[in-house]
């Protein structure tokens, strides 16, 4: 038994580590020169974004910053739109990512 529970265990991890490397590798190449995890860049933290946004509002921004700016308290955005960039899979990985970083209450 003790043999079943470690064989999960890995294979649990390793389709972790997987996961995140799939989102770090979306991360690195299209947010990390303006947005850091945990504190302030050019743009907000992910951990920022993650506390303050939704779903819809975290996606909305990624594909159309230029029409959601002002609804998200913005006086202008300098974000270029991913809207052509990402497929439908990396900006659900990339908004699950930033979402990761969210304090628990």
């Amino acid at each position: 038994m003790c043999f079943i529970i470690r064989v999960s265990l890995v294979i649990i991890l390793y389709a972790t580590a997987s996961a995140n490397s799939v989102d770090n590798k979306v991360f690195k190449e299209y947010c990390w020169g303006c947005h850091h995890e945990t504190s302030l860049a050019f743009g907000p933290s992910f951990q920022e974004i993650a506390n303050k946004r939704t779903v819809g509002e975290i996606k909305g921004h990624i594909i159309a910053p230029k029409s959601t700016y002002k609804q998200l308290g913005y006086k202008r955005s300098v974000m270029p739109s991913f809207k052509d960039k990402l497929t439908l899979q990396e900006l659900d990985e990339v908004t699950n990512f930033i979402l990761s970083f969210k304090k628990e209450d």
